[in-house]
């Protein structure tokens, strides 16, 4: 991968191949994000196109007060966001149960086992019951935790994305984490 200024430079002279670069540079990421928030990979994979269209876009606009990667993650924060805000609008949101991941197929195939399905359930009942927690939250100790636990942010970049002090990180971190412990007890104890 480039280097930052050269990869803005790029991008605001139309260069298809530094557009191309920080596509797969960044599509996992973004998604992976994306989906903590949504839960439904089809609408992260949605979210992943806006935001590299919004980057191409708004990359004229972009001054630099941040890092392309913390401006990446705010745009993709964002949209995550407001997408999920229209779901709840449209009643169309509602958690899926979630099947095993690509990689955990691929790793299960690759030592020819074969799972146990009472393990499986459960795996995918804690994953409900997780993301239930999650949403549980109000929204700034849920940015937090999102950014912090699926994304592995410091607390200094939490703070550039989400726009805040890192005083309120480690405040809303702490909240957030207290929160998660009080419904995931209640998940355990039932």
């Amino acid at each position: 991968m480039q280097q930052e200024g050269t990869i803005i430079e790029g991008l605001r002279k139309g260069d298809r191949d530094t557009f191309r670069d920080l596509v797969n540079t960044w599509q996992v990421k973004v998604i992976n994000l994306s989906n903590a928030y949504l839960n439904d990979l089809e609408e992260a994979e949605d979210i992943a196109q806006d935001v590299f269209l919004e980057v191409l876009e708004s990359i004229h606009r972009f001054r630099g007060d941040s890092s392309l990667a913390t401006w990446i993650y705010r745009i993709t924060v964002n949209k995550s966001l407001n997408r999920r805000k229209k779901l709840r609008r449209q009643s169309l949101f509602r958690i899926r149960q979630q099947q095993l991941s690509s990689r955990e197929i691929v790793s299960l195939e690759q030592k020819h086992t074969v799972p146990d399905p009472q393990s499986v359930m459960q795996q995918q009942e804690d994953r409900i019951a997780l993301s239930r927690a999650i949403d549980r939250l109000p929204e700034q100790q849920r940015n937090a935790f999102i950014l912090y636990q699926y994304e592995q942010m410091s607390y200094k970049e939490i703070a550039d994305v989400l726009k805040v002090s890192l005083p309120a990180v480690e405040s809303l971190l702490f909240r957030a984490k207290s929160n998660m412990r009080k419904y995931l007890i209640s998940y355990i104890t039932e």
